[in-house]
């Protein structure tokens, strides 16, 4: 439905935009996507990848699309995502047999199924109607985190394979892919568990006034407000909360978006009331001891814009667009996000002359949230 502004209020919002130009140059996403898919290797990585690409490249297959659920049957040129179909068929091609998850042998539970959705787009709209191998995958994907991965007391699915243990990244590996699943399937009992775990991970993880730990449980924890874990969380539910709205179940599942909304602000407005004078945020977002990072960051940034197009709450852009100006003079003329922490260690930054893939991925991310929300404002139709 399209809103009555009040002109005045709208180029005053719209005025929030001017000190960011036109986003990142095209140039500068293309060398970035470049970058990478050459390095993107790990499940996690790819399954970030596949998501970031989707949303810059074939946002009308995403899930912040009105028209996401059902994606066509078949694709159109101008609506093949083939970066992200490259990935899928790669992954299921080296994926064992016998192998349930969709990565073998990775330690985490949750990581492969950051793939899930990519897999789920994949199979929906697969040109052989009678192949069901990646049907086959994703279900498995699926059967094996709700039915052998560790739980905690409370009943949240452990982020590792060996132990029940929660983490942070979790929420943007699972949730989102348990809630797409859904959302195909038309299964309102599957879009449940996608809220519930978001909600039992929000209580084992979230201290107040908002900031979420990082590792809980387990044998070992990160105890810290890791800024990444921060911003996977945030996307994470960002994206379930998407996937929800758009779903045949929207009108009936508005209570679990409220929270779903609340939930994500509350972790946008605890992390910004940190932002360093330069736009960054801290690795460790409440402890100004830490280096600054831009993976978080960028990706924090991501969500604040996007989050503004569902609530019309503009309160938080000015931070995102702070942050957006500092991504936009850290990614260097080659497309390489430089200032990332090294997403292997956590609390170290990533060496001179290495570069994080998720970082590649958040700037994606960051491009396609920025360009929602300026398409929105720009053209009149975002709710003031």
């Amino acid at each position: 439905m399209v809103a009555v502004f009040d002109t005045a209020r709208v180029i005053t919002f719209a005025s929030l935009l001017l000190p960011i130009g036109d986003s990142f140059s095209n140039a500068t996403i293309a060398r970035t996507r470049k970058n990478l898919l050459d390095v993107a290797k790990a499940s996690w990585e790819l399954g970030t990848a596949a998501q970031a690409l989707t949303e810059v490249y074939t946002p009308d297959l995403s899930v912040f699309s009105a028209s996401a659920f059902p994606p066509p049957d078949r694709l159109n040129s101008s609506l093949t995502p083939v970066d992200v179909l490259a990935i899928v068929n790669n992954t299921i091609k080296d994926k064992p047999a016998n192998s349930k998850p969709l990565f073998a042998n990775q330690g985490s539970a949750a990581d492969p199924a950051s793939l899930g959705a990519a897999v789920l787009l994949a199979n929906w709209t697969r040109a052989d109607k009678k192949s069901n191998s990646l049907s086959k995958a994703a279900s498995d994907q699926l059967h094996y985190l709700l039915d052998d991965t560790p739980r905690s007391r409370s009943g949240a699915i452990s982020h590792r394979a060996n132990e029940p243990q929660l983490w942070s990244d979790f929420m943007y590996m699972v949730p989102p892919f348990i809630a797409y699943y859904g959302a195909l399937q038309r299964d309102r009992k599957i879009l449940q568990v996608a809220y519930d775990q978001s909600k039992l991970y929000r209580d084992g993880l979230r201290d107040a006034p908002g900031l979420w730990r990082h590792i809980d449980l387990g044998s070992y924890q990160d105890k810290t407000h890791w800024a990444t874990g921060n911003a996977w969380a945030a996307a994470g539910m960002l994206r379930v909360l998407a996937t929800f709205n758009h779903s045949s179940f929207g009108g009936e599942l508005r209570e679990h978006q409220k929270n779903l909304t609340s939930w994500i602000d509350e972790i946008v407005v605890a992390s910004w009331s940190h932002q360093s004078t330069n736009g960054s945020l801290r690795n460790v977002i409440d402890d100004p001891k830490t280096f600054t990072d831009t993976s978080s960051t960028a990706l924090m940034a991501a969500v604040t814009y996007r989050l503004a197009t569902i609530t019309h709450d503009f309160k938080s852009i000015p931070a995102a667009n702070r942050a957006l100006e500092l991504i936009k003079k850290s990614v260097n003329v080659d497309g390489w996000l430089e200032g990332t922490v090294d997403p292997l260690t956590f609390h170290s930054p990533s060496p001179k002359g290495k570069y994080s893939p998720e970082g590649q991925a958040f700037v994606l991310l960051l491009h396609a949230g920025w360009k929602a929300f300026a398409d929105l404002v720009r053209s009149g139709t975002l709710r003031v």
